[in-house]
């Protein structure tokens, strides 16, 4: 039997990585498990499962991750390495339990591959460029924003990458749990159960003499709390935040008790993304995806601040928004039609 649920997990896998998917979902329904696959940003139901081998597969993702396979009442992260074809491949496992005794699992799938430039994964130059110089930057908080799936963390670690590479710069990472391993850095994994909390790692980090850290992801106040401090006392510090855009990242910075005064000392910019289709050469019909970034700085930074300040509403620049970017793409035959947003459509 162990035997049969290792081969249907790795076929699991296997179909995920063919058909280019992010995130695996495994979900309990009243008589079975469904599971769908999560592509850019689009999720679809692609089979389901028996409870009973359902619950055999996540047991094994538990195993692999080395969670506690008997604890079913808490949620529980972490990850496992795999080959899949000849290929390495990273999986983050995230666990939940639900009100029908069952557990839902979703698992990310990560390439194990050296970090892409930042000229491969963005859809227009003059925003990698920009990206870059910003990444150059002496001390500050430098955000990512966007969607589940959009790409926030695969151009995190190609702009560390380029720290560490060009720039010969000392990068510590703080992650819950480390996503991509990279030998360039250090990372660092946080492990409550045995102390290591995000603000234990982040004194120990700072007696490392780092020039940069990264912070996997902003999610409650103290996280909140722990990057801004790390900003104020002299790093560069990275990480990532759940808001609906660029300047949304202000409030919900404020809602996690960030004081806007605290934001003026330490932010540097604040970039959201969203994945496109592009056609990478002039005549070619097939399209790659690309991300487009709607990137806030300097004195739009300081004008997004006051106004949020004041309980103004804000709005970039039309040509800088996802909506203009998108529209002069379309124009100029870079950027897939079905992409041009509708009249009076919010993007």
């Amino acid at each position: 039997m162990q035997a049969i649920i290792e081969k249907r997990c790795t076929e699991l896998l296997r179909k995920a990585v063919d058909n280019s998917t992010t995130d695996i979902h495994i979900k309990p329904d009243l008589t079975c498990y469904s599971v769908s696959f999560r592509s850019f940003q689009n999720l679809r139901q692609v089979t389901t499962l028996p409870f009973d081998l359902g619950d055999r597969m996540i047991a094994y993702f538990k195993y692999l991750s080395l969670l506690d396979m008997s604890e079913k009442r808490k949620p529980q992260t972490g990850s496992f390495h795999l080959p899949i074809d000849h290929n390495s491949y990273y999986f983050r496992i995230s666990t939940l339990p639900s009100v029908l005794t069952k557990e839902s699992i979703v698992v990310r799938v990560i390439p194990d591959e050296p970090a892409q430039s930042i000229h491969q994964l963005a859809a227009f130059r003059d925003s990698a460029r920009l990206l870059e110089k910003l990444a150059e930057a002496p001390q500050g908080l430098i955000l990512f924003t966007g969607p589940t799936g959009c790409g926030k963390s695969t151009t995190l670690y190609s702009l560390l990458k380029h720290c560490a590479e060009t720039l010969s710069r000392n990068i510590i990472t703080l992650e819950d749990p480390v996503e991509r391993k990279n030998h360039a850095m250090l990372q660092i994994q946080v492990n409550e159960k045995a102390g290591l909390t995000y603000a234990a790692g982040l004194k120990a980090i700072l007696r490392h003499d780092p020039d940069i850290i990264m912070i996997g992801e902003i999610r409650d106040a103290d996280t909140a709390q722990i990057a801004v401090r790390a900003a104020l006392t002299g790093h560069l510090v990275f990480s990532t935040i759940h808001a609906r855009h660029s300047v949304g990242c202000l409030h919900r910075l404020f809602d996690l008790g960030i004081s806007y005064e605290d934001m003026a000392q330490t932010l540097i910019a604040i970039s959201a993304q969203r994945i496109v289709p592009v056609y990478p050469e002039a005549g070619r019909q097939t399209t790659v995806h690309r991300a487009l970034y709607e990137i806030l700085h300097e004195e739009r930074l300081d004008e997004a601040l006051r106004s949020a300040k004041d309980r103004i509403a804000y709005a970039l620049p039309e040509f800088l928004t996802f909506g203009g970017q998108i529209r002069e793409g379309v124009k100029a035959g870079a950027i897939d039609s079905s992409c041009a947003p509708k009249p009076d459509y919010p993007v």
